[in-house]
């Protein structure tokens, strides 16, 4: 038992068929046995949602969020006004994932931006922050970001950062937050780990993005938040500070990040 410290899985998708032959009630109990006692899981889409906010209403320690990934954002279109009402609801604490993708490209880029666009304009309106995917669209990432800051603060996080440092650099300078996944561990993501040296502590936080990117020694594995532990352990690692301070430090930044989550 590692109970001593406190983790928060930022981003997980308990929702993702992966886990039929599970209980939300198992994972969140081996997640606790590794000091992860909090954990988000994310809305990818609109049925999504009528699963995940249910999860979350059941579960003290258990929030989600609302949002459109870019993958869906032809099919699920959204507008501003759809993502304000269901992001006030009671355990939504963030708007997201949203973003830009232009790797897999499943959505047409102008709707992927006008999706990302709205969900912008909704997290103004609630004061809520805004979970970020960018994947090979950097520059018009940070594009429509400067269009959105012209207009005054935002809460922003990059999650699960895969980018490069140039993109890591734009988040120190804008305050945006970062968010550590498995793939700090994997063999070949020095640019990724370069990233968060970079990266002020203060602006750190960890997650699994289950039951994705399982990392070493479990990749290849289905992912779950239990091993937010082991992503702790390589991010403080990188940042030269004990396990018990990163465990302290990002518990910190998650719930001033998201301070719509009760502690």
């Amino acid at each position: 038992m590692t109970t001593e410290l406190c983790i928060v899985d930022s981003h997980c998708h308990l929702d993702d068929e992966r886990y039929a032959d599970d209980t939300v009630e198992a994972i969140m109990e081996r997640a606790a046995e590794q000091g992860v006692q909090y954990m988000q899981t994310i809305c990818t889409t609109k049925k999504d949602f009528e699963i995940i906010h249910p999860m979350a209403l059941k579960h003290e320690k258990l929030f989600c969020s609302y949002g459109i990934h870019p993958h869906h954002a032809d099919t699920d279109v959204v507008t501003k006004e759809e993502i304000v009402a269901q992001a006030r609801k009671d355990k939504v604490i963030a708007i997201g994932e949203t973003g830009l993708d232009y790797f897999y490209e499943n959505a047409p880029k102008e709707l992927q931006k006008k999706s990302f666009r709205a969900h912008l304009e909704a997290a103004r309106e609630l004061d809520l922050p805004v979970i970020i995917h960018t994947r090979d669209a950097e520059e018009d990432t940070m594009l429509i970001l400067d269009e959105a800051l012209a207009k005054g603060p935002l809460k922003l996080l990059f999650h699960c950062f895969s980018s490069s440092v140039v993109l890591a650099e734009y988040a120190v300078k804008k305050g945006i937050y970062m968010s550590a996944s498995g793939i700090i561990t994997f063999k070949k993501a020095d640019a990724v780990r370069e990233g968060f040296e970079i990266t002020p502590l203060e602006f750190l936080l960890v997650e699994t993005d289950a039951p994705y990117l399982a990392p070493v020694p479990h990749r290849g594995k289905r992912n779950e938040p239990a091993y937010t532990r082991v992503v702790l352990e390589a991010l403080a690692e990188i940042k030269g500070v004990s396990d018990a301070a990163l465990a302290q430090t990002t518990t910190d930044n998650f719930f001033k990040l998201f301070n719509k989550a009760s502690r």
